[in-house]
């Protein structure tokens, strides 16, 4: 969420100066670093889909913030399904954006899109298998 305010805040041309700047090839003594290049890729893609990187570092940001915050309460179960549909909505879109133009970036977020679908989906049935005990006293309140 952080990054997404930087980079609405600076604009994309202003950070993409900088990470060229920091991974200009004659920092380094061989003259090519694997992590300078990955850097440097993905701040062209930063530049191209600008709207769409602090849209998807906003949403997944507070995204995640809600389930945190969910989680340590005890309460919102509600959050799970809602996730669930967020990031397959984002997986969709990026497999599509694979489709038209291909981006090991994008890939990459995709695929951690899914791990966190699964950690998600997997959060979900504890909780409805174990629910907080919050939850439970509530729940016992409610029948009696």
């Amino acid at each position: 969420m952080t990054l997404g305010l930087i980079v609405a805040l600076t604009g994309s041309q202003r950070l993409h100066g900088k990470i060229l700047q920091w991974t200009d090839p004659a920092l380094y003594q061989g003259g090519r670093s694997e992590l300078a290049a990955i850097l440097r890729e993905a701040a062209g893609v930063l530049v191209q889909s600008q709207n769409f990187i602090i849209l998807y570092l906003l949403v997944h940001g507070g995204l995640k913030m809600a389930i945190t915050i969910s989680l340590l309460r005890g309460r919102g179960v509600w959050i799970f399904p809602f996730a669930i549909t967020i990031l397959v909505g984002f997986i969709l879109y990026m497999c599509y954006e694979l489709s038209v133009h291909w981006s090991n970036l994008l890939l990459l977020l995709a695929l951690l899109d899914a791990v966190t679908v699964a950690l998600v989906i997997n959060e979900w049935r504890t909780w409805k298998d174990h629910p907080h005990p919050a939850i439970k006293e509530l729940q016992e309140e409610l029948t009696s």
